[in-house]
């Protein structure tokens, strides 16, 4: 049977075994993902499985670098993607993606020991300079300013009910404006 065969037969057989179940997904139709644990737990990572030109004559391409896996430890892929090509070379010739799937979630609790049992965010720099920890305790000193029942009040008769202040509040008086800054006096100039 030609690889492209097999692919189609494959893939059928993936769609009616995860059929309804959410943490299967396919991407396209080469490409598998499957979530192992629940949305939150530190231990939780998504398994990307592409199959190639020749699959299954030879071992799929395993993605461990997906957005939802950064705050998995780098030992951790490194032993997902390790585990899933062992599998892969003793299921060569033959479907292998359910196989490589059910692998690992027999396995999950080893192949994730070493994930530490709190979110880690790798985005964060291990070192934070004096500058950084200096504007970050800024940001957290700001408070807000409390006023008094009277202020409040004061502050409540400026605006209307819908917290917006009165149409013109910022018009100029023209009568009372020129009246404050007189007449404008006129050069005396030499009447011919």
């Amino acid at each position: 049977m030609a690889e492209s065969e097999q692919q189609d037969e494959e893939r059928e057989v993936l769609l009616s075994i995860y059929d309804g179940d959410t943490a299967f997904k396919q991407i396209s139709p080469t490409v598998y993902q499957y979530k192992y644990g629940s949305d939150g737990d530190p231990k939780s990572f998504l398994l990307e499985l592409s199959w190639g030109k020749t699959y299954p004559t030879e071992k799929p391409t395993v993605n461990m670098n997906t957005f939802y896996n950064k705050h998995i430890v780098e030992a951790v892929k490194n032993r997902v993607c390790q585990h899933i090509l062992d599998e892969a070379e003793q299921c060569l010739g033959e479907a292998m993606t359910y196989t490589l799937f059910e692998s690992v979630r027999e396995n999950l609790a080893e192949i994730t020991a070493n994930q530490p049992d709190t979110i880690v965010d790798n985005s964060t720099p291990e070192f934070i300079t004096e500058e950084q920890e200096e504007i970050v305790t800024k940001k957290q000193v700001v408070k807000k300013e409390h006023l008094s029942k009277s202020q409040k009040r004061k502050q409540w008769d400026r605006v209307d009910g819908k917290g917006e202040r009165p149409r013109g509040w910022d018009w100029v008086d023209i009568v009372k404006h020129l009246s404050q800054t007189g007449p404008k006096e006129e050069s005396s100039l030499p009447v011919s």
